[in-house]
């Protein structure tokens, strides 16, 4: 009897110190003028870039990590309104009185104090260059022929780390503006169907503007094997896979 107590209460404290452990992410860091980038793989469309003293939050959501316990934000980017990428409780958790909240047109009734951008534009937020660029459909779509994602209501951000441009797609296709990019050294690239790409979409993209370091993110169940096949021979194009399904 009491081994089956101390055995129960050895499980108690075990549960309760792995709730109070923070889940460890993976974590890589791109070298760039101005310092190390260290970037911070969250889950599905979740992001965290780490520069200059600087936390910069993408799409942050409660669902992917307890923000109450994450680094305090320069800078939050939510790229569109969907609950997967937009969560007010998430942003708030990891604001102050000096967090920039930058955010789609599509966000502005649910984030009444950001900073809305539209595609096209570009501003300083947090000290930073930013870039907001278009994200949509064009083959996918609902019943009833609107796209999952239409055009001018999301964006996609580019990100000037010093010399660096960092592009994350937010949710779209592979559509014509992302494939006029230029000199783009790290991108995130969606690829779950039916609401953004196939992984021979993405690699279509990638042939086009040829980031220096791939990632395809908020890829649910797709067969990540798939796009390092079809990218495995273009020279100049990391194919990275992280844990952000």
């Amino acid at each position: 009897m009491m081994r089956s107590i101390v055995f129960a209460v050895t499980l108690c404290l075990a549960a309760a110190a792995a709730a109070q452990t923070p889940k460890q992410y993976q974590e890589d860091v791109v070298r760039t003028s101005g310092g190390d980038l260290k970037i911070t793989c969250i889950g599905h469309g979740t992001l965290m870039f780490t520069y200059a003293g600087k936390v910069i939050h993408v799409d942050p959501v409660s669902s992917m990590a307890d923000y109450t316990r994450m680094p305090k934000a320069d800078l939050v980017l939510v790229t569109h309104e969907h609950g997967d990428h937009l969560d007010a409780k998430a942003i708030a958790a990891v604001s102050t009185e000096r967090t920039v909240v930058v955010a789609a047109r599509s966000c502005a009734k649910a984030l009444p104090n950001a900073v809305i951008m539209a595609n096209g534009e570009s501003r300083t937020a947090a000290g930073l260059t930013i870039e907001a660029v278009p994200a949509y459909n064009i083959v996918n779509l609902r019943p009833g022929g609107i796209p999952y994602h239409p055009k001018g209501e999301g964006n996609g951000y580019i990100i000037h780390f010093a010399d660096t441009r960092v592009y994350v797609a937010g949710d779209t296709e592979n559509i014509p503006e992302m494939k006029a990019l230029k000199q783009i050294a790290v991108a995130f690239l969606p690829m779950n169907l039916p609401f953004t790409m196939t992984p021979e979409m993405v690699a279509d993209a990638a042939r086009a503007f040829r980031p220096a370091i791939l990632y395809p993110y908020h890829y649910g169940n797709t067969d990540t094997s798939t796009l390092v096949r079809l990218l495995a021979r273009e020279k100049g194009i990391e194919v990275r896979i992280r844990d952000l399904r």
